[in-house]
């Protein structure tokens, strides 16, 4: 039986976004089950390129039955990550703010028409099945953690009308305990506070870096008054007081500087959050009596709070997947219906999340040779000995094999990787090639059956392969490995296991045979304008435009050729899906008009970025066909503006507002 889930928006990728999220829409995904078992699964941002999309998860869907070699009628159901209730309800309040949607009477009907508009086909309403969105989300911890019965915590910003729920699992039966409306959300009540450090969604996990910085005690008080714990585990949130955070500082502003004050009150934030967390877990761990906690949902993302819940000994076990978020909705939607339709399916432990694009070893080749302008391309005799002496040598590499990883976090298949022992590589990869804050921190790998010689781990747990929980470096080991130690002694590790994942395993043991530590440094691969990497292309595009040293892709070494602008004009130029060309003519004072170009993105009007008038004409006439010599020819460009045009072009690649490829790329 094929059962798919689906998550995230309903738009085309290059429609403007027009319903209301509701706390839905964002991190589209799709995933395919056949009975238990994973076919394909990955967030529409991999294949889209467009970060935490909010688009519709077409390009995923289709991979997913293209990797399954069956089409849309071989579907047994389509699960989606919200009840048909709240979605018939939301659809009637968009009705009268979009006249588009008056004709929609229910959900099955608007999810119907979705899909034929974009695919062409029309699909059996019964094959819609709705699943709660808080039910989908602790699905997708609970029936992967091994567990028969557990405490389950799904703890986010909103679904359904609800921002968590506890619920009490004994094998297949759920018993829901506590459910906690909107005006309680622990999502908004982190996401209001980050807004006075200068963040806004999905910049949650910077701020749980950079608590660390400061001092909890400072704005303990302060924030104290902003939630009240009550009896029976029960808590509410002072949301109208947040605004009382003035009193200690004017928000942050892009770009400026991080100062204590900043630092204090992340620590405080988070200490509140960990506080809240702990007053509700306590009370129904002594309700149940159960010794195993799932946890899901956005906030349950927070590797921090994660790891002082393990430290705690509250419970014996802790599980949390690496798509805790909402594309994780996808897996909890689709399994929740496959054991529905199939009550005999038994449960299945997972202990990864490897169910992505695969990168398979005989078309690697193949794939890097149009990308010859511009690199070398050499094939590895011996891959773990010789990438592990370029790491030991001080290279950073991009590290690019196998399947891609389900979720937001980077296990080993699309790596940044380093020697964790080099102090700099912190300084140099945040700057040069991940360009984003430099006080945050870097995940070590460690192989699992030597996660307690470096880690300091409680209890039994040795598995941690979803870089989900915050442990301490062993004091004696701190100052060896610089590069993955936090300013507080702690890491968000990740272990990694022979039979999961072989060649990562066998990079990190050849490693840690030759220095004694069998530990890499392991960041996505990525920079601040892009999603993980995705294909072989991706890949070496962010090679090329970062201060990576090396890439290596399956048993390929790519090293950089010294290339300008020579090779870049023979790359076909293209304008990317999603954006928006602007030219404006307006008032630039009382007497005078001006015209000025600019760059937006359709699912984020408020993201512009300005253009040169070269560079506007330039896109204006990119078809995906002309190389960027044939364009600036038949614009009849001088000198001087194609002079202008190559200036510019590195930061228009680098952040990733204009695509760039060989003629002959496979795309």
């Amino acid at each position: 039986m094929y059962i798919l889930g689906i998550t995230g928006g309903v738009d085309r990728i290059f429609d403007i976004v027009y319903a209301p999220s509701s706390g839905l829409g964002h991190d589209s995904s799709a995933l395919l089950l056949q009975d238990v078992n994973v076919v394909f699964g990955t967030e529409e941002e991999r294949l889209s390129r467009i970060k935490h999309s909010n688009k519709i998860c077409s390009s995923a869907l289709m991979r997913c039955l293209n990797l399954a070699h069956i089409n849309f009628s071989q579907l047994d159901a389509i699960a989606i990550y919200a009840s048909e209730k709240f979605l018939n309800r939301k659809l009637k309040e968009s009705g009268l703010l979009f006249p588009d949607l008056y004709s929609f009477t229910d959900c099955r009907s608007f999810f119907q028409f979705i899909l034929e508009k974009e695919f062409g086909l029309l699909i059996d309403k019964e094959k819609f099945y709705f699943i709660h969105h808080h039910l989908a989300h602790t699905v997708s911890s609970y029936y992967l953690s091994g567990f028969e019965k557990s405490l389950i915590l799904s703890i986010d910003g909103e679904g359904d009308d609800v921002s968590s729920m506890i619920i009490d699992a004994n094998i297949k039966e759920f018993n829901t305990l506590k459910t906690k409306s909107v005006a309680d959300s622990l999502g908004h009540f982190y996401l209001k506070i980050i807004a006075f450090l200068g963040y806004k969604d999905f910049d949650e996990y910077k701020v749980m870096g950079l608590a660390p910085y400061g001092d909890p005690a400072v704005y303990r008080d302060k924030l104290s008054c902003f939630y009240e714990l009550l009896a029976d585990g029960d808590y509410c949130i002072h949301a109208d007081r947040i605004l009382e955070l003035y009193e200690v500082l004017t928000p942050r502003k892009l770009g400026e500087a991080f100062s204590q004050v900043h630092m204090d009150l992340a620590a405080a934030l988070q200490e509140a959050l960990e506080s809240i967390v702990f007053h509700v877990l306590r009370h129904y761990q002594a309700l149940t009596g159960h010794t195993r906690l799932a946890i899901s949902g956005g906030v349950g993302q927070n590797s921090s709070m994660n790891g002082k819940i393990l430290n705690s000994g509250l419970f014996e076990e802790v599980f949390v997947p690496s798509f805790a978020g909402d594309s994780g909705c996808a897996y909890g939607a689709a399994a929740y219906v496959a054991h529905q339709l199939q009550p005999d399916l038994p449960f299945k432990k997972v202990t990864h999340a490897y169910w992505g694009t695969p990168i398979h070893d005989d078309e690697v080749a193949d794939a890097l040779a149009p990308w010859q302008d511009f690199v070398v391309i050499g094939k590895l005799r011996d891959r773990s000995e010789q990438v592990s002496n370029l790491i030991i040598e001080g290279a950073v590499i991009g590290w690019v094999q196998g399947r891609s990883e389900f979720g937001p976090r980077a296990l080993g298949n699309r790596s940044i990787i380093a020697d964790p022992r080099i102090g700099s590589h912190k300084e140099t990869i945040n700057a040069m090639i991940k360009m984003r804050e430099s006080y945050r921190p870097f995940a070590p790998s460690v192989l699992v059956e030597r996660v307690r010689d470096f880690f300091e781990v409680p209890g039994k747990q040795e598995d941690f392969p979803f870089m989900s929980f915050v442990l301490n470096v062993r004091p004696e080991w701190r100052d060896q490995l610089p590069a993955i130690t936090h300013v507080d002694g702690s890491a968000r590790l990740q272990t990694v296991n022979k039979e999961d994942n072989p060649r990562y395993w066998e990079l990190i043991e050849t490693f840690g045979r030759k220095t004694g530590i069998p530990i890499l440094l392991n960041t996505s691969f990525n920079n601040n304008a892009e999603p993980i990497v995705d294909s072989i292309d991706d890949a070496v595009v962010c090679y090329l435009t970062s201060g990576l040293n090396y890439l290596v892709v399956g048993d390929y070494l790519v090293t950089k050729k010294d290339w300008g602008n020579e090779q870049l004009a023979k790359l076909i130029v293209t304008l990317p899906k999603a954006a928006v060309l602007n030219r404006v003519d307006r008032y630039i004072s009382y007497t005078e008009r001006g015209f000025s170009h600019f760059l937006t993105w359709n699912y984020d009007t408020s993201r512009c970025y300005p253009l040169s008038d070269v560079w506007y004409q330039v896109l204006q006439q990119a078809d995906g066909l002309r190389t960027l010599q044939q364009l600036m020819i038949d614009l009849g460009f001088e000198a001087g503006q194609q002079n202008q045009v190559f200036e510019e072009l590195p930061s228009l690649w680098s952040d990733r507002l204009i695509i760039l490829h060989p003629e002959n790329a496979a795309l």
